[in-house]
């Protein structure tokens, strides 16, 4: 094999022009050796195959030579690209979308005597973020695209977008307030580099509470998800690694419970359960109701009254990690109830809240969550807007156990937890309370005497909030 080493290859003549060989040669490049070109390409694009041009960003009408690509920003207006003059089968052009523009300041193809895609008219190029390749094939058809495609294809930060609710905003996130039953519809289920996955805090509806001496109402079982992308102060009963729930684009129907019935007359002196509560694969169990004998099992137990067994019931029914609720207290043969369980406290019995036997039990404490608490939703109707106000100022409660009935005269009743729980009455005092709405408290216990003192009040509805990235 002959070889033949020299430093430079020059035309002959100024300017002119140095063939390599004849048609049909093949010149090999050995592997490791580098071939910089410090001038213009041309010709070196194959058939649909562009060398894209960095070095010049065109902001204005220019002529292509075939084998290049351009990058184009019609920033400060719209411009033609003209074709290459008398292009031969093969020649290959290509032009991009620069500053995502060409929507509001379309590029131009200006053919140049030639058809494009059959036709004798110049070709304009108005989508956003567009990049195409366009080869000539003949006389015929002239220019044809044989290559396009979106910047939002390429892979970049996409962002759950989701519609339902009450919809409100907090810098970068977003935050769905479910009030009552609906359906969270996800349009775009994000990415890593973005967001895909939501946090949720799901309440169910609180119990019941019972009458006559009557146990309060069991708060509604809390359960919430932290998703990594979202960095607010999220409850002791959160799951926050990796708490969060991936979703994906269709609708999730969200059932937000209802608050258990109070028991208003006649044996056997005993609340309702609370309606459970459920978004995707969360659900959160009502809460236990209260009674004159013993509570009743669900999210929070309900209090046991002051006729026997006068147990307080098992929260977190059926079991949960972390728990969504805790256990209900114990009543008193004295006449005290004891009180409804709560998120993260349980009720405590009639012996242990005002003397032995005589009060009701003070409801359990709920949950503090600052899952939507910069901008809290005004409910267009009643009360509980999203959860109560609690011992910081930058949380909002929930799930808070009803307070147990003191009988007889003149002993005292029992409050409700924080997080909505209503408080239970004592002979001759106010009224009991009823679970605040929307916060998935337990109701107040009644005791005996005038008739709206003598009835259990009903447990508080639940609600739903789902939160994420969005930007």
């Amino acid at each position: 094999m002959s070889e033949i080493k020299v430093n430079k290859i020059t035309p002959r003549t100024n300017c002119g022009t140095t063939t390599l060989g004849d048609s049909g040669d093949t010149f090999t490049i050995p592997a490791g050796a580098t071939i910089s070109n410090l001038g213009t390409a041309t010709g070196f694009g194959g058939t649909g195959v562009v060398s894209w041009d960095t070095s010049s960003i065109k902001t204005t009408g220019f002529t292509a030579v075939t084998g290049t690509g351009y990058f184009c920003n019609t920033t400060s207006g719209p411009f033609t690209v003209t074709l290459p003059l008398s292009p031969s089968a093969g020649d290959v052009i290509g032009v991009a979308d620069y500053a995502k523009t060409f929507d509001t300041d379309a590029l131009t193809l200006g053919r140049n005597g030639s058809n494009i895609a059959g036709e004798a008219t110049d070709a304009v190029i108005g989508t956003e973020g567009i990049a195409v390749t366009l080869v000539y094939v003949d006389v015929t058809k002239g220019w044809i695209v044989t290559d396009s495609g979106l910047q939002s294809d390429a892979p970049g930060p996409k962002y759950v977008a989701a519609t339902g609710g009450c919809v409100t905003t907090c810098g970068n996130f977003k935050m769905h307030t479910f009030w009552s039953p609906g359906t969270l519809t996800v349009s775009c289920a994000g990415n890593s580099a973005g967001s895909n996955m939501v946090s949720y805090m799901v309440v169910a509806g609180g119990g019941g509470a019972g009458r006559d001496g009557g146990g309060g109402g069991g708060a509604g079982g809390f359960r919430e998800g932290r998703s990594p992308s979202c960095s607010y102060t999220a409850s002791p009963l959160a799951v926050t690694s990796c708490g969060g729930l991936s979703v994906s684009a269709t609708g999730y129907p969200i059932v937000v419970g209802g608050g258990g019935a109070g028991s208003t007359g006649g044996p056997p002196n005993t609340g309702s359960k609370g309606d459970d509560s459920t978004f995707s694969t969360i659900t959160s169990t009502g809460g236990g109701y209260g009674s004159l004998t013993g509570g009743g099992c669900g999210g929070s137990g309900g209090g046991g009254g002051r006729n026997v067994p006068r147990l307080g019931a098992s929260g977190n029914t059926p079991t949960q990690t972390p728990a969504q609720g805790t256990d209900g207290g114990n009543g008193d043969s004295n006449g005290g109830a004891g009180a409804g369980g709560g998120a993260t406290a349980a009720g405590l019995p009639a012996a242990c809240s005002h003397g032995p036997g005589e009060g009701g039990g003070t409801g359990g404490a709920g949950a503090g969550t600052a899952i939507n608490t910069t901008t809290i939703p005004t409910k267009p109707t009643g009360s509980g807007q999203a959860g109560t106000p609690g011992p910081s100022g930058s949380l909002r409660y929930f799930a808070g156990g009803g307070g147990g009935a003191g009988t007889p005269s003149p002993n005292a009743k029992g409050t409700g937890g924080t997080g909505g729980g209503g408080d239970g009455v004592g002979c001759g005092a106010t009224d009991s309370v009823a679970g605040t709405v929307n916060t998935g408290g337990g109701g107040g216990g009644g005791t005996g005497g005038p008739s709206s003192f003598y009835e259990g009040k009903a447990g508080g509805s639940g609600i739903v909030i789902i939160r994420y990235k969005y930007q």
